[in-house]
């Protein structure tokens, strides 16, 4: 599960450049000129995600979260298994599949204990979503698989995490996005402010 994440300063200026980058790759238009804040991402709240336009790989501006039923409810997470399944969000996986970057997350054990999840020797971990439209606002939610080792010991669900190289197939092949539903995530390091310590 993923329920709050975080960009940094260094992501925002990694997300900045893949996004020229991998523009100037497909030879389209580069950039989006949405200039990127750092700081913890809560549900509700407007977030950077990548998208393939007509014009190239884009950064757009995107609310976390999906009123559920009759509006009672906030979804920000999907699981992978039954994305293609359940109606709410199969068009969006079919058509309207998003990458949502982030410096890392963080995730609470049994003892509300906070842990920070990062990826080893990457300024910036990448999220595999989907975003529909709703009360006239782009809404995404955040794709969860089973969770690796790295994350087991803290939960049972983590967020699909994609490769670099898996970003663009997973934005513009729709066989090959169904194909990563699939995947185990990459290993992530994990660290926590305070964890305890059991003698037996």
């Amino acid at each position: 599960m993923c329920g709050r994440y975080y960009v940094d300063d260094e992501t925002a200026k990694e997300i900045e450049r893949i996004v020229r980058s991998v523009d100037e790759q497909l030879k389209k238009e580069a950039g989006s000129g949405i200039k990127l804040r750092a700081g913890d991402i809560h549900p509700t709240e407007y977030a950077p995600v990548l998208v393939l336009t007509e014009a190239g790989l884009r950064c757009e501006l995107k609310q976390w979260g999906l009123s559920g039923f009759m509006g009672k409810q906030l979804i920000i997470n999907a699981r992978s298994e039954t994305v293609m399944e359940k109606k709410m969000f199969c068009e969006s996986m079919e058509h309207r599949r998003i990458v949502i970057p982030a410096a890392g997350f963080y995730e609470w054990n049994r003892n509300k204990e906070k842990n920070t999840f990062t990826r080893n020797g990457h300024p910036i971990l990448y999220m595999a979503g989907i975003y529909t439209r709703q009360e006239n606002e782009d809404k995404f939610v955040i794709l969860t698989t089973s969770a690796n080792e790295s994350m087991s010991p803290v939960h049972d669900r983590m967020p699909l995490v994609l490769d670099d190289n898996e970003i663009v197939p997973w934005l513009e092949d729709r066989n090959r996005a169904e194909e990563l539903l699939c995947k185990v995530p990459c290993q992530l390091d994990r660290s926590s402010e305070f964890e305890q310590l059991t003698l037996f």
